[in-house]
């Protein structure tokens, strides 16, 4: 059991780290958990379409689009954090069966505990490795898949690799969708890598992010979006250009030279996601 602070701050020890639950100050019943110091998700508790991380909304805007307003979706969280983009899903599209993958059920009870999960009996979390779910789920068996797994604020290696991709292929239905939540900076290495990498196996793609980050001027998040079918990429700019903090769309032609003949990672070749420049993550004591 972990302790809470006078400022309401509960901290406690979990597999994968120090995980943090800090009340959020400007919004009655939010809270942004942390693992190490790293921030992982921003949960409001009273209105679970809130997303507050710039990713996390990219990443809702394409399941907006995936399927019309309010349909159902079968959906496969890869990492599950605080849960905030199953929170979502169930809150826009009722009636959908969603399963999580997160490998800390330390970190999964202090989650049902502290940040108590929508009565969903169609939401179950699963404590086990991503990949492991991956390879006993049925072929065609998703609408969606979710990647956003990080351990130490990286991406493990065995999540990187062709082979892995190659079972979220087999797993999506043939018009689901993979997206991905990718952390890199500059020269943007890995994202060019895991473009190439998914592209193998689901061709079509988009990749959405600010363009600091797109131009590899600064470390942050991009949000890939592949399928087996062109992605809706004039909705996904107009969505991501009226974002608070708008984003920008890069596919076609401009994917092809975003990923600029960057090699396929094996799982012999595997290593983990860039790791964030030093001091760019404040624990706030």
């Amino acid at each position: 059991m972990g302790r809470k602070r006078a400022d309401g701050r509960m901290i406690e020890q979990v597999a994968t780290g120090r995980a943090e639950l800090v009340p959020d100050r400007d919004r009655a019943g939010s809270w942004t958990l942390l693992l190490d110091g790293a921030p992982q998700s921003h949960v409001d508790l009273t209105d679970p379409t809130h997303l507050e991380f710039e990713y996390v909304r990219r990443l809702a805007i394409a399941i907006d689009l995936i399927a019309p307003a309010g349909a159902p979706l079968r959906v496969l969280h890869l990492g599950g954090g605080a849960l905030s983009v199953p929170r979502y899903v169930s809150a826009t599209r009722p009636g959908s069966t969603q399963r999580v993958a997160e490998v800390d059920g330390a970190l999964v009870e202090l989650v049902r505990r502290a940040l108590p999960l929508p009565a969903d009996p169609r939401l179950k979390v699963r404590v086990a490795d991503a990949r492991e779910v991956l390879a006993g789920s049925r072929d065609g068996s998703y609408d969606v898949i979710v990647a956003d797994v990080f351990a130490g604020a990286r991406t493990p290696a065995h999540l990187t690799s062709v082979e892995y991709a190659a079972e979220v292929a087999r797993v999506l239905d043939p018009a689901g969708w993979y997206l991905a939540n990718l952390a890199d900076g500059p020269p943007l290495r890995h994202a060019r890598r895991q473009v190439a990498t998914v592209r193998t196996v689901l061709p079509h793609a988009a990749l959405v992010g600010d363009a600091a980050v797109l131009r590899g001027r600064r470390y942050g998040n991009l949000v890939l979006m592949a399928g087996r079918a062109e992605p809706p990429v004039p909705e996904l700019t107009r969505r991501a250009a009226g974002d608070w903090f708008p984003g920008r769309v890069v596919a076609g032609d401009d994917l092809d030279r975003f990923a600029g003949g960057a090699g396929v990672v094996h799982d012999v070749d595997a290593t983990d996601s860039t790791p964030p420049p030093p001091g760019l993550f404040s624990t706030g004591g």
